[in-house]
Parts: structure tokens; C-alpha cells; sequence
């Protein structure tokens, strides 16, 4: 079936970074053909979050017009790991931490992409057959000079650091995926360019369709500053309970809203333009606007009446300075000492004795008691038993009554 006028901009313009070659795929899409979409993940984390959502829908877009997607669990290029936007080597994983991993990141890409038209594949699947030769036959279609053209790699190499072969062969077993899949489109961060640009020149020595490279933009995480990282904590994790996800967003910069909006809802084009000018004439509260984009966001990975809920909470608890109605119970006899960093630890508010010194020393501890005032932690001290019934918080969103 043709796309429709409104479904081709909606799709190669709205959350776009860029499509190599988009005269190309525009083309294909009127021919109304269905396509082989190419999404590949690498398990090296077991979580996902909101910056690969951006991906996530344009993908389930596409799905929802007839094209196919091949899902690729990277269950080998994982054991080596890609370094883009790193300049480190990352650490190798085990197959069977891989595959882990890999369980869960399908539980959560399922939650945005459609899994009755997807269809998930394994590289083990075509590498495992892989002999000496075949690898040298594809080590030899490219040279050193051209992926040292790689921005992380010409970094580390200008900068006499090393970079290890398995890293160089990183680009080319994502290459070839595209190859065994026979991908028409393959889709990937701007970081991942160089990668796609492999593939697509790959396929064409080999007597395929050169596939279509379609790059997502990079989403900004919630320090306003750096791309969405778990290992930067500014991620907003798809698996996270309503509440932590709705203050995450909440935490926002006010300058990401109209972004977030764009790449992360259907907000029709219209509502943007007027959200961005109503902000920039300071006609609308940007705190308003935050707690829809908070509430739509955690409607789609749980419910309306969770992200409802998470709202409420959100407004007593922060912006009222008020405790949550419910909170988890510790008994004040399992608060094990000598200080009060040990004793956050124990009630399960940090993970670990610096965590907990760190919050007390930023003045991000504080004590509600029954009776009398609440007061913060200024130090860390040496841990007294508190009076039951008082309440601990911890940042923002950490509660616990403590009970004896």
C-alpha cells in the first residue's frame, strides 16, 4: 500500500536526525513494497531507557504501515563490545550474561515496538558458522585506514591510545548482519553512522541493495547536557516504578520540554509550536508543561491510573513539601550502626555507606518525627535510634517510616 502524504512527513521528518540516502528511501516507501527494517541491540546492559525509545517508535511507525522488522540480539558483537562515543575499550561479556541480558531488553522494546510484526534473530545464528576464512575474506574488503576515519578511533589512535582488534572488528560483524538479514533500512543513533555507512557499502560488494541509513537524534538526558546514559545517572529507565519515572521528567531542564514533547509523544506539530512560543513569551507555567509530558510518559509504560497516581504523589511530596500517604516500614531495631550512613544502607534508602555520606553531606537527609520539627543531617554523625514513628527522607523520592 502507498504511504499517504501526511504519513511520509510524519515519518522521514519528525524525529529525524538523517536518512542516507533519503531520495532513496522515499522512493521505496511510495513503492509500497514491505521493507526489512534492521534494529540491532547489543545486551550489555540489561536495561534500556528512554534515549533508545526515540529509535523504538519511528521503528513501530514503520510497522504500523506494513513494513517488517528484524530484530538482532547482538549475542556476539556484545561479547566484544563497540566503543562509540566512549574513546575506552568496554569490558567483554560471557554468552550467558549476554543472553540475560537479552531477556530482559526484549521484555522492554516489546512495551513500545509491535512484537506480533517483529521478528527477533540472533547473530549466533550466521556467526556460528563462521570459519577462519570467512573472517579474513571480510576483514579484507576494508582497511585500517578507512575505520581509523572512525571519530572514537581517531581519537584514541591520534592520541596513542590503544584500540584492540576485536574492536576494529566490531563495525564489520555489524555489517554483515545486514548482509545475512538482507536489510533494506537499518536504524541507529548518529553515533552509529560509521556503522550503518559499513553495512550499506558492505552489502553492495556483496550483490545486495545498498540498505537505507536512517539516524535518530541523540536525546538529551536529564542534566540537560549530555546524551541519556545509565552510566552518566541521567537516564530515565523504561522499567522504572511511576514515581521515580515521573520525577526524573520532572527534573527536567526547562529548555528540553519541547524536545522531549517532539521525540517522545504524538503531540500533533501544531501544540509544539505553540508550547515553544508560549515558553519563550513566558505565558504558560513551564511547570504545568512538565507534569503532562511526566504523566503521558508514565502512562505509556504503565497505566493512566498509575501515572495519575505518580502525579498526585508528586505534587504532595515535592512541590507541597508534604510525606507520601504510604511509605515502606523499617523497623528501627534492623538500623545497624555506628553511623548514619550504615544506618540508610540498612533501611535500603542508598546503596551503599558513600552513597548515604555524600546525601547527608549535600544536606539531603531529612528527619520527620512525630513530634516536634523535621530537621536535615548535616553530618554523619554517629547513628541514635530515632524516636518511632519517624519518617526518613532521602533526595526527593526515598521515603521510610521508621517503627519499632
Amino acid at each position: 500500500m502507498a504511504i499517504s502524504p501526511a504519513d511520509l512527513k510524519r515519518v522521514t521528518e519528525r524525529g529525524v536526525s538523517n536518512i542516507i540516502v533519503r531520495e532513496e528511501f522515499v522512493k521505496l516507501l511510495e513503492e509500497g513494497k514491505p521493507l526489512r527494517l534492521k534494529m540491532g541491540f547489543d545486551p550489555s546492559r540489561p536495561d534500556i531507557h528512554l534515549g533508545h525509545v526515540v529509535g523504538l517508535r519511528k521503528l513501530r511507525q514503520l510497522q504500523d504501515l506494513g513494513h517488517q522488522l528484524i530484530l538482532i540480539v547482538g549475542d556476539w558483537t556484545a561479547q566484544i563490545g563497540d566503543p562509540s562515543g566512549r574513546s575506552a575499550t568496554r569490558p567483554m561479556l560471557t554468552h550467558e550474561e549476554v543472553m540475560e541480558n537479552a531477556q530482559s531488553y526484549l521484555q522492554q522494546f516489546f512495551k513500545v515496538v509491535d512484537r506480533d510484526r517483529a521478528q527477533v534473530v540472533y547473530q549466533s545464528e550466521w556467526f556460528g558458522k563462521f570459519s577462519l576464512a570467512d573472517v579474513i575474506g571480510l576483514t579484507g574488503r576494508f582497511t585500517v585506514a578507512q575505520f581509523l576515519e572512525r571519530d572514537d578511533f581517531a581519537k584514541r589512535f591520534a592520541e596513542h591510545r590503544p584500540i584492540a582488534i576485536t574492536e576494529l572488528l566490531y563495525p564489520l560483524l555489524q555489517a554483515y548482519d545486514s548482509v545475512a538479514i538482507e536489510s533494506d533500512v537499518e536504524f541507529g543513533g548518529t553515533d552509529q553512522m560509521f556503522n550503518l555507512l559499513v553495512g550499506r557499502e558492505l552489502q553492495g560488494m556483496m550483490g545486495q541493495r545498498p540498505q537505507q541509513c536512517f539516524l535518530m537524534p541523540i536525546l538529551v538526558g536529564t542534566d540537560g547536557v549530555q546524551k541519556m546514559s545509565k552510566s552518566l545517572d541521567n537516564y530515565v529507565g523504561v522499567d522504572e516504578p511511576p514515581d521515580d519515572m515521573f520525577g526524573k521528567i520532572m527534573s527536567l531542564p526547562d529548555d528540553l520540554i519541547v524536545s522531549y514533547f517532539d521525540l517522545l509523544t504524538d503531540t500533533p506539530e501544531g501544540d509544539l509550536e505553540e508550547m515553544t512560543s508560549s515558553i519563550a513569551g513566558q505565558t504558560v507555567n513551564p511547570m504545568d508543561l512538565k507534569k503532562k509530558l511526566a504523566e503521558d510518559i508514565t502512562r505509556v509504560f504503565h497505566d493512566g491510573s498509575s501515572a495519575t497516581a505518580a502525579r498526585a504523589r508528586f505534587e504532595r511530596v515535592v512541590q507541597q513539601r508534604a510525606l507520601p500517604e504510604e511509605m515502606p516500614v523499617v523497623a528501627i531495631s534492623s538500623l545497624t550502626g555506628p553511623r548514619w550512613s550504615n544506618a540508610l544502607v540498612a533501611a535500603g534508602l542508598v546503596g551503599s555507606v558513600s552513597e548515604g555520606k555524600r546525601m547527608i553531606n549535600q544536606g539531603a537527609v531529612e528527619l520527620f518525627p512525630p513530634t516536634g520539627p523535621s530537621h536535615k543531617l548535616t553530618e554523619d554523625g554517629q547513628f541514635q535510634a530515632p524516636e518511632s514513628g519517624t519518617a526518613v527522607k532521602v533526595g526527593r523520592r526515598r521515603f521510610a517510616s521508621l517503627q519499632e
